[in-house]
């Protein structure tokens, strides 16, 4: 398996903590050296593994933002 490497610029916050200790974290992820995303995903308590999860840019982060805020006027619903 190929190798990669992360770090974690910004702790955005904890989404959920599950009985384990693990929690759902929204922070800032720069992956192999690129420019950071926003990341979610579950990590263990001491934070050395990770589940996986989902990184968005700054524009899908928006877009997610207007969907969730329900102003997104050019989706399915709005085909109904």
């Amino acid at each position: 398996m190929a190798e990669f490497k992360y770090e974690i610029t910004e702790r955005i916050g904890v989404l959920s903590q599950n009985p384990n200790g693990w929690e759902r974290q929204l922070n800032m992820v720069s992956w192999n050296d690129r420019e950071p995303k926003y990341d979610i995903r579950d990590w263990s308590p001491d934070g050395t593994k990770m589940g996986k999860g989902i990184s968005l840019t700054h524009d899908e982060i928006e877009i997610l933002k207007d969907i969730l805020n329900g102003s997104d006027d050019d989706g399915p619903e709005a085909e109904a």
